[in-house]
């Protein structure tokens, strides 16, 4: 067992996500930064897809009531386990009473604690992550909350040789997309204001979708019936102001999308704080093709 003594702003019990039931308007959710979570998976020696622990900026607290080995990623903060500092981005051990403290990030914006063998939380549609859009899952944390850990090593696994995590330090952050599939939609104009300005990231963002600031996008076309959308999508609603789509997604939207970001810089955008700023760059296709032979 481990138990909750402080949660933060926000935390949760995340795992790689819910699949396969958007056409029943279930979104994907699953860890926001889906880049960190699986590393500190792999640090724990747990598959990639094992449940953990999502804080949004910091500041939570956890006592172990039996010995576990954890590891913490994502945004950079103090890491404090029984009052003794322990570094991030690798393996450590706890023992019985110990209790793990985490700072306030010093830039980015989640953090991720996974124990070996993971949570084991109740499954809702084969997934133990906690989707704060439609509710499914185990209810966003508490203090005093209770979860159990499925396993316990003594020694560390085997682990990466290179921890790398995707948390932007600087700003502007540059997010790559591909345009569409509404693009045509907006003229040229608009979408040379959309990739030369710079977004700010405002304090409404949260795991539905980061929610940006700047000059109005006017779209030329009106009553776009309600279709899917995908991770990452950047769909434009009747303020002009973008909102990029992230873990909790729905699974419908009805205003024109103007791109998506790549998959690996939704990660990047789902670790970048409120005041921050962001830009767009367009992914060009590959120029190189295939050749054949007669």
């Amino acid at each position: 067992m481990i138990e909750l003594l402080r949660t933060g702003m926000l935390a949760t019990v995340q795992d790689s996500g819910r699949f396969g039931y958007a056409h029943l308007g279930v979104p994907r959710s699953g860890a926001a930064d889906q880049t960190s979570y699986r590393l500190a998976n792999r640090l724990v020696g747990n598959p990639e897809s094992a449940a953990c622990l999502e804080f949004t900026l910091g500041q939570g607290a956890i006592r172990f009531h039996r010995a576990a080995g954890f590891a913490v990623t994502g945004a950079p903060s103090s890491v404090r386990l029984g009052g003794r500092h322990v570094p991030m981005g690798r393996w450590n051990h706890a023992v019985a009473g110990d209790v793990l403290e985490l700072g306030l990030p010093d830039y980015g914006l989640r953090t991720y604690v996974a124990f070996s063998g993971g949570l084991t939380v109740p499954q809702v549609l084969g997934s133990r992550s906690t989707d704060t859009l439609s509710g499914l899952g185990p209810a966003p944390l508490q203090a005093g909350n209770l979860l159990t850990v499925g396993g316990e090593y003594t020694t560390p696994p085997p682990g990466p040789d290179v921890v790398v995590t995707p948390v932007p330090g600087d700003s502007p952050v540059v997010l790559a997309y591909r345009p569409g599939p509404r693009d045509d939609w907006f003229p040229s104009h608009t979408l040379t204001r959309f990739e030369s300005a710079r977004w700010e990231v405002t304090a409404q963002s949260d795991r539905v979708g980061a929610r940006l600031t700047g000059p109005q996008l006017i779209s030329a076309g009106d009553g776009l019936p309600s279709e899917g959308m995908v991770l990452g999508s950047i769909e434009v609603p009747p303020s002009g102001q973008p909102i990029v789509f992230l873990a909790d997604h729905p699974a419908t939207g009805g205003y024109p999308v103007i791109g998506v970001i790549e998959t690996e810089d939704v990660a990047v955008l789902a670790q970048t704080r409120p005041g921050s700023h962001v830009r767009f760059v367009r992914k060009r296709a590959s120029l190189l093709r295939k050749r054949t032979t007669a």
